[in-house]
């Protein structure tokens, strides 16, 4: 990367904040989406975490960090992984960066390879390319909840599947 790419990626980054995430996804999309991973973890028993963030923090703009490493990151910092199926599943978006990255848990990741989560990232992208951040997310989420469904399917939905996470996404 060279310097001038590193710092208009810094600026961009510094530039935006919680106030941008919150225009992206205001309060009564906040509020559905929950409702929708709610509803969608009442049929499996994986846990479904949403994070938007506006831009990186500092420490990972220096280093030159991807979007990917801070996915990772708040995937471990929102205890996605510490599900008892190991079927928990993050959707991260960077708004300033316009990346999108899903992780999933080794339980689910065993049946479920990259190519298939990185066709749900292009679908995605199109939604948001036009600024329709519910209809793409809402659609991962469907997906997601698809693929869970498959392979970790509840027989009485809503009976003995605790809510291990919160269902509300995560604006940064």
């Amino acid at each position: 990367m060279t310097l001038w790419t590193s710092l208009s990626r810094a600026i961009k980054h510094l530039w935006l904040d919680e106030d941008d995430t919150r225009r992206a996804i205001p309060a009564d999309m906040l509020e559905r989406l929950q409702r929708r991973v709610a509803a969608s973890e009442q049929r499996h028993s994986g846990e479904i975490r949403i994070c938007v963030e506006a831009g990186l923090p500092l420490s990972y703009l220096w280093r030159g960090a991807p979007a990917r490493e801070r996915a990772l990151t708040m995937f471990g910092k929102l205890r996605v992984w510490d599900t008892e199926h190991n079927n928990g599943v993050l959707i991260y978006l960077l708004l300033a960066d316009h990346a999108i990255e899903i992780v999933a848990d080794r339980g689910l990741a065993r049946h479920v390879d990259d190519v298939q989560w990185q066709a749900m990232v292009v679908r995605m992208a199109e939604a948001f390319r036009e600024k329709r951040y519910e209809d793409g997310l809402t659609q991962a989420l469907e997906e997601t909840s698809a693929l869970l469904m498959t392979h970790f399917a509840v027989a009485d939905a809503g009976k003995g599947n605790p809510n291990e996470l919160p269902d509300s996404p995560v604006l940064q």
